[in-house]
């Protein structure tokens, strides 16, 4: 088996010749069919979360063996990343994403999507409609991921949203927020980035354009940089509402006075509902086509992390 390792030195490198990994109880084996690069895998090959194994959250594959669930094989799947332990307070408050003793897909524990194979729990899988690619499919993790933000805020009619960095979750998050009748104004730093917004329903600006401060009711962070928290303090109203949606090997450094002073309120957001992102890609209410940078092998593993570390790059895709 192929797999794109990070090694206990920090070195990352494409290995041949891995055993395939072995089924546990409740879980299947998916072949792979292609996987994605996100910013958090940027981070983790930067020393993020102290990550040491293979690589990569975002996939569809296929279901190879499913010993619990044999009418599953065969079919083609995307899934949730977060693995619990079903018995701790956290989970029976049905808080499993957030189970202290959790392992999470490429990212805490548990060997990801940049190989030929990966094993999850049955639970954790969801079938792909067929009328949804495998390049659309493969959106589905950061996908839910945007949607969770109308999960954790009510988003009244009237609101001023603002999306601060328009990379790869910015997009999405654009995407999702503008199907749900919000009144968003995206701002970005690149002309390219904001540019792929052509088509969607959205104010755009670059962030050297917008002047003065407190101009925002929510403001999502999505620049994917330190300072990005920063700087949507200063785009929010008092009283307003920050979604952090940033996570990066370098801590911020932030004077939280004004949280305080303006009473705004800072919710931290991560992984969303699958169910609501392939119903929205089987729909056509969110279309990801434009995003996709490149699509390369997994055996230009190594080559594609450098590429979808570009200052241009949207989405990288791995096709396995």
């Amino acid at each position: 088996m192929r797999a794109l390792v990070m090694g206990a030195g920090g070195q990352l490198r494409l290995v041949t010749g891995l055993p395939r990994p072995v089924i546990g109880e409740g879980q299947a084996l998916i072949r792979v069919t292609m996987a994605g690069i996100c910013s958090t895998d940027l981070e983790i090959a930067k020393g993020y979360m102290g990550f040491d194994g293979v690589l990569g959250h975002e996939f569809v594959g296929v279901v190879e063996d499913a010993p619990g669930k044999p009418a599953m094989v065969g079919e083609r799947v995307v899934g949730e990343i977060n693995i619990p332990c079903r018995s701790c307070p956290m989970c029976k408050a049905g808080r499993g994403n957030h189970c202290p003793a959790r392992s999470v897909l490429g990212i805490v524990g548990k060997d990801g999507a940049f190989a030929d194979h990966l094993t999850l729990p049955v639970e954790n899988l969801h079938q792909v409609p067929d009328n949804v690619s495998d390049q659309a499919a493969v959106f589905t993790e950061p996908l839910a991921a945007a949607f969770r933000i109308l999960e954790q805020v009510d988003i009244q009619p009237g609101m001023r949203v603002a999306v601060l960095g328009v990379g790869r979750l910015g997009q999405l998050v654009v995407r999702v927020l503008v199907a749900a009748g919000v009144d968003v104004t995206s701002i970005g730093r690149s002309r390219e980035k904001l540019g792929l917004l052509e088509g969607v329903s959205t104010t755009t600006a670059l962030e050297s354009e917008i002047a003065g401060k407190a101009l925002y009711d929510v403001v999502v962070d999505s620049t994917g940089a330190p300072e990005g928290l920063a700087r949507a303090m200063e785009l929010v109203h008092p009283c307003g509402t920050i979604i952090l949606k940033t996570t990066v090997a370098s801590p911020a450094i932030l004077d939280t006075n004004r949280l305080v002073i303006d009473e705004i309120t800072l919710i931290g957001s991560r992984c969303g509902p699958f169910a609501k992102a392939l119903r929205a890609l089987a729909e056509g209410a969110v279309d990801p086509a434009p995003l996709v940078s490149a699509v390369m092998s997994l055996d230009q593993a190594e080559e594609a992390m450098r590429i979808a570390a570009m200052p241009g790059a949207i989405k990288v895709l791995l096709h396995v």
